[in-house]
């Protein structure tokens, strides 16, 4: 078996106090989570609604499950019953629909908003200048069963650092132009999730709260 232990040693060692660990666990075995858990990682990332309902059935109920990836809207009601956060919302109908759908089971969902900042062309995420306009219309301030806790950005997969630096350096800067305008009383909205398995260590320096590692961890993934 992969030294999943090993690996998660060395990268919860790398983190600094005040960064969290979102272990990537799609499309690794239950046997990897499990050893992971078994070191203490309770925070696990998943992508595929079917594979994180097996997985939820399965294994310990302690588990923080975060939705990771583009999350369809018509996917929300199978995952409402028990995803913690929701870590890419890239629009008012998705957050319109997890509030609809966390409010049937009388729960709070958290969600992270996704920014497109990196240069090439990923398919999701909000612009900073749309960003923006979604929190000045308010529309969110209203609904009570989502909450706002911070945002995140996926930086290029280049091997150019002080382009990744600039990339995450962008997302810090704009977390705190948005904690002062919209949230600077709210202490939820705290979470600066950028930093994957190739560039966590500079996402790091770059002020974020929330790295999410897979590869780095469990190995190649296993489809």
């Amino acid at each position: 078996m992969y030294d999943v232990k090993g690996n998660l040693r060395k990268v919860l060692g790398d983190l600094p106090d005040g960064v969290r660990l979102v272990a990537i666990s799609k499309y690794h075995p239950n046997e990897y989570i499990m050893a992971a858990y078994e070191e203490g990682q309770r925070v696990f990332g998943e992508s595929h609604e079917q594979e994180l309902r097996q997985k939820v059935e399965s294994l310990p109920k302690d588990i923080e499950w975060h939705f990771i990836g583009h999350l369809q809207t018509n996917k929300v009601k199978y995952i409402a019953p028990y995803i913690q956060m929701v870590e890419a919302v890239d629009s008012l109908k998705l957050l319109r629909e997890i509030n609809k759908q966390a409010a049937k089971h009388e729960r709070t969902i958290k969600v992270l908003l996704e920014l497109h900042i990196a240069e090439e062309e990923t398919k999701y995420g909000l612009t900073l200048d749309a960003c923006r306009q979604l929190l000045e219309d308010g529309e969110w301030r209203e609904l009570k069963n989502v909450q706002i806790c911070g945002l995140m950005m996926m930086a290029s997969y280049v091997d150019d650092v002080e382009q990744i630096r600039s990339e995450m350096m962008l997302a810090s800067d704009f977390f705190d132009e948005v904690k002062e305008r919209y949230f600077k009383d709210d202490p939820c909205f705290c979470e600066r999730s950028w930093g994957m398995s190739h560039d966590y260590p500079i996402a790091v320096e770059c002020h974020s709260t929330m790295v999410r590692v897979g590869t780095s961890i469990f190995g190649p993934r296993i489809y």
